[in-house]
């Protein structure tokens, strides 16, 4: 087996001047429809099996990571808050919507990474598809956001235990380091190291929820507590839907962070045993997630829990107090004594595979980077173990030293980076919307047959420019809560989208350097870099021109 390494060019090469990745690959071109360049082609050089990522993800392992990015905190805690502000329907509409858009956003996604599995992902599809300009910017500001989100998850996990162990008794930054170790060694050990842990913190999410949305009936009902409620709650003041339009936009944002880290699993799709089965597989699965996980629960919370209760307007932090008042803590206590020790439990499962999802994402974001000429080239270094070892060392130490500003007094700084890396899951949305409407453009474009692909994304063009739309709203709504306050503070609404101009800054700062333009479609590379032989035979097939068009061209 002969493993091969994409050669997505940088967006210049060294040679006389600066000259751009599309002009210095030359499309081969037979009977006038543009083909694809040769795997056999010098320009891209085969690299040793010791050096490439290891396929050791099985179907069940990217099944539950694509719940794994599902299910989290902002389903847990943050969701009562939503329905405090919007209403049990005003919520319910805004989880759809949200829901509707990530379920377009993740079928484009799979119809990119089945075709075109990489570790690099989106990053790797907008350099390729639409600007390498584009390409670099997402891929910086989704490894920053992911190295952030891990120092985040390292000090929630500390504040959480505080629920059982005083910090007179053992300091949170010990618990921290603790946690850090951890998941430093989980990505230390394989990428099936990782798989596992991810399935096993997902089974027990998975428990938790389906256990919530089974007791959240049963006391609607009056099987559990006497009380038989049904849809008193959606009659009382402030209900079905509080301050209507206003209301459910400000649950986007809300809705928006929950969802973030679905995309996973395109990143996941590189190191994937069987890319082409898999990821379709998963894909397929993300509605079902979306649809039980998060709008039955939130249909139980708004059915079960009046929109005015003190408790929901205070839930949606990290802390023990949080924890007591969780909307899924208040409902399980009906049935269950220790319903808060159990959600504690569960919530510190839930940071601790955020904080690894965040290791193993901003890992081999940094290192397609490198290997795409955008980074470091010592960050595009592989083990024997499929480990890029350099990138893990130098996220640890971003996320450390990010942990370490909040800790030492610099929160200032802490927050402003927090605030820089939180719009970045939203970004990279667009980023695969766009990405994809281009992708599929260049595909037909050079002579594919659309028939043919592994997986097809719905309701093509319609869904991703949805996607596109209603994610562009959301980015554009940061700042509404500040907006709509009697007084705005500048402060507050520069930091609500601080994160937009860094991005900007990426991309022009990048096209301008390196002169790159937008990628034409007849250009745009479709190579493949690790995928066995008999799969790249299978892949120059998928474009070969279909009957129509070779009878088209001889007439």
């Amino acid at each position: 087996m002969s493993v091969r390494r994409n050669s997505i060019e940088m967006a210049a090469v060294p040679s006389s001047g600066r000259l751009s990745s599309q002009s210095a690959r030359s499309v081969q071109k037979i009977g006038g429809v543009a083909k694809l360049p040769s795997f056999q082609s010098d320009e891209q050089p085969i690299l040793s099996a010791d050096n490439e990522l290891k396929r050791g993800l099985k179907a069940r392992h990217l099944s539950m990571i694509s719940i794994a990015g599902t299910i989290g905190t902002g389903l847990f805690l943050a969701s009562g808050s939503s329905i405090s502000q919007a209403g049990p329907l005003g919520a319910l509409i805004a989880y759809t919507m949200i829901g509707s858009m990530v379920f377009f956003m993740m079928t484009s996604l799979g119809e990119m990474a089945t075709l075109i599995p990489t570790a690099g992902s989106f990053n790797t599809y907008a350099a390729r598809f639409v600007d390498p300009a584009l390409g670099f910017a997402l891929g910086v500001n989704y490894f920053l956001n992911w190295a952030v989100t891990v120092a985040v998850e390292i000090a929630a996990a500390a504040m959480i235990l505080q629920f059982w162990v005083s910090p007179d008794v053992f300091p949170g930054w010990a618990w921290s380091l603790l946690f850090l170790v951890f998941m430093v060694t989980v990505n230390v050990m394989s990428v099936r190291a990782y798989g596992e842990a991810e399935y096993w913190f997902s089974v027990v999410k998975v428990l938790t929820v389906v256990i919530f949305i089974v007791v959240g009936i049963l006391v609607d009902a009056g099987v559990v507590g006497g009380d038989k409620i049904g849809f008193r709650n959606w009659t009382i003041e402030g209900a079905p839907i509080k301050d209507g339009f206003g209301g459910i936009l400000g649950v986007f944002l809300v809705a928006g962070f929950s969802f973030q880290g679905t995309e996973l699993i395109g990143i996941a799709a590189g190191e994937s045993e069987n890319p082409r089965k898999n990821v379709p597989k998963a894909i397929k699965q993300v509605f079902w997630r979306i649809l039980l996980f998060y709008i039955v629960s939130i249909f139980i919370i708004g059915l079960v829990i009046p929109n005015n209760d003190p408790n929901l307007l205070n839930s949606g932090g990290v802390d023990k107090s949080a924890i007591a008042i969780s909307p899924f803590t208040l409902v399980l206590q009906k049935a269950f004594k220790p319903a808060s020790h159990i959600m504690n439990a569960v919530i510190l499962i839930t940071v601790l595979s955020a904080g690894n999802s965040g290791m193993y994402a901003s890992t081999r974001t940094l290192m397609m980077l490198a290997r795409d000429g955008k980074a470091p080239a010592i960050f595009g270094r592989v083990n024997s173990r499929g480990i890029p070892m350099q990138s893990l060392a130098f996220t640890t130490l971003i996320s450390a030293l990010c942990f370490c500003a909040s800790l030492f007094g610099a929160g200032e700084v802490y927050n402003w980076l927090l605030n820089i890396s939180s719009i970045s899951g939203f970004i990279a949305w667009l980023g695969i919307a766009l990405s994809h409407y281009r992708f599929r453009r260049a595909y037909v474009a050079q002579g594919g047959d659309v028939s043919r692909l592994p997986y097809k994304a719905a309701m093509f063009p319609w869904g991703p420019i949805y996607a596109l739309l209603l994610c562009t709203v959301v980015v554009c709504g940061q700042g509404y809560s500040e907006f709509t306050k009697p007084n705005p503070s500048a402060i507050n609404l520069v930091a609500c989208y601080i994160g937009l101009p860094f991005f900007i800054a990426m991309y022009v700062g990048y096209k301008v350097f390196y002169k790159t333009r937008l990628v034409p479609l007849m250009e745009c590379d479709f190579s493949v870099s690790n995928l066995e032989d008999g799969d790249i035979d299978e892949f120059h097939e998928l474009y070969e021109p279909s009957k129509n068009q070779a009878d088209e061209k001889d007439q």
